[in-house]
């Protein structure tokens, strides 16, 4: 059942529990995509933590009633978000220009791949960046990401060997030092901004990659 099947006069209103102005009963505009967009951006806003369901409501004119219609509560809504983030990045390596071919292309593959995600993605991948293992969802999200790096520092660790990229470099540290370069695309890079999000998987890689090579 969807708030589209719910009867409730269109000019009702109720009161939010927190004393907040009264809020509008249904869905005004917002299917579960659109309202999990606001919750996200709020969150990474506030902070996880410091967003309450009232916060939501309040963001999005709605009841909290009206909220719970398309998610249970405000750990769904985290769980959902961090899941869209991780399942992308994740795909990334199952790809076959991940599994085919030299490491090093390999290695770039994956590189321009997860920074495509994080620019396609961009509120959920900010958002599992600043999880801190606060909750079973959050432990959940970041064991998905030991996994996720512990894939690309083995794939550094084959470009190693096989000679296209320098060895007297840790492959775990070299694959932090890769991924910290990515993951700072979140605290600069702005979609509709002056950079082109569709070539910046690629300059990363051109800088990362080189710095990497053997001489």
């Amino acid at each position: 059942m969807t708030a589209d099947s719910v009867t409730t006069p269109r000019t009702a209103v109720d009161t939010d529990a927190a004393g907040d102005a009264p809020a509008r009963r249904g869905r005004p505009g917002y299917d579960r995509e659109g309202l999990l967009s606001v919750a996200v951006q709020l969150f990474n806003e506030q902070g996880y933590d410091a967003t309450s369901v009232a916060d939501l409501a309040k963001r999005l004119g709605l009841t909290k009633s009206a909220l719970y219609h398309h998610f249970s509560s405000k750990e769904e809504l985290l769980a959902v978000a961090l899941d869209a983030a991780l399942d992308g990045l994740e795909a990334v390596l199952d790809q076959p220009g991940a599994r085919e071919g030299a490491a090093s292309d390999r290695l770039r593959f994956v590189l321009t791949g997860a920074t495509d995600v994080l620019v396609a993605q961009l509120p959920a991948v900010t958002l599992l960046l600043r999880v801190r293992g606060n909750s079973a969802v959050e432990q959940a999200a970041l064991e998905r990401r030991r996994v996720f790096d512990h894939r690309v520092t083995s794939l550094v660790a084959e470009a190693q060997a096989e000679g296209s990229v320098r060895d007297d470099v840790d492959a775990a540290v070299a694959a932090r030092l890769l991924f910290g370069m990515i993951n700072s695309v979140v605290e600069w890079y702005r979609p509709g901004g002056g950079v082109d999000g569709d070539r910046l998987g690629s300059d990363i890689v051109r800088i990362a990659i080189d710095g990497l090579r053997t001489a």
